[in-house]
């Protein structure tokens, strides 16, 4: 098995026993096949997001069936939603301390009914056993219904998956770049870029310096992938890199 993508509609996610939320996209895939860790940790999620047109592509090409890019922004804005109807509980768990802030301010303006709480860890490539304690010891003492990790990728998930087990949380996501978002400290291209399916270019446009590698070192790397996997199919039906968990494998 590769990735099982998710091809459902996110209002029926199932939120009555704990589920982890991953996303994937063509940056994802080419580092998690040099990371063995971060490759488990995507293929252990239970619920795996195909947020990029990269992927999107990949399984129309690969299988010819057509899914919908979900993102992790339509994932956030989703359960936040659900969770203001039900007075609910959310943690967020990363970025820095003036973001978390304007995260808390926009939640109490926009979902009062949503109790809020956050924590900033520290700034470094990984953590240690104290760090770790201390944080799950903050979300355990909040019991959020949905916890939010933002530390980006591949980092937040093998976070996730490493702790999972001993979280208090029903709901959790690694959601990376939607807490800066969602705070406003940076803007996520308009609804007209992204189903054009060019949001990734707006990005890198405004971003050189932190996107170039993403998107023009892996980009030629994701696709030379997916040749090789369509050359591979149409020679010899073979299981694919990605597909639908709503069409079940031949």
């Amino acid at each position: 098995m590769e990735y099982n993508l998710f091809n459902g509609n996110l209002s029926s996610l199932d939120d009555t026993s704990k589920i982890t939320i991953n996303t994937i996209n063509q940056y994802s895939f080419c580092v998690a096949e040099r990371d063995a860790d971060f490759k488990k940790a995507l293929r252990h999620s239970d619920v795996l997001l195909p947020d990029g047109i990269g992927i999107v592509v990949a399984l129309k090409a690969i299988t010819g069936q057509e899914i919908k890019k979900i993102s992790g922004a339509d994932l956030h804005d989703n359960l936040l939603k659900k969770l203001n109807r039900k007075n609910g509980r959310c943690f967020y768990l990363g970025s820095n301390s003036n973001t978390l802030q304007k995260i808390r301010e926009r939640i109490k303006n926009e979902y009062p009914s949503i109790t809020c709480e956050t924590y900033s860890p520290p700034y470094k490539a990984s953590f240690s056993d104290a760090e770790n304690a201390e944080m799950i010891a903050a979300i355990n003492a909040f019991k959020p219904d949905v916890l939010f990790v933002g530390m980006t990728a591949p980092k937040q998930e093998k976070w996730v998956h490493e702790h999972k087990a001993v979280i208090d949380a029903r709901i959790i996501c690694s959601i990376g770049a939607v807490f800066d978002f969602y705070a406003g400290t940076v803007k996520r291209p308009s609804a007209f870029w992204i189903n054009m399916g060019l949001e990734w270019f707006v990005r890198l446009c405004k971003e050189p310096a932190r996107m170039w590698k993403r998107y023009l070192y892996y980009g030629p790397i994701f696709a030379y992938a997916l040749l090789k996997e369509k050359l591979a199919a149409d020679l010899h039906p073979v299981p694919s890199m990605v597909y639908s968990n709503t069409e079940e494998r031949k």
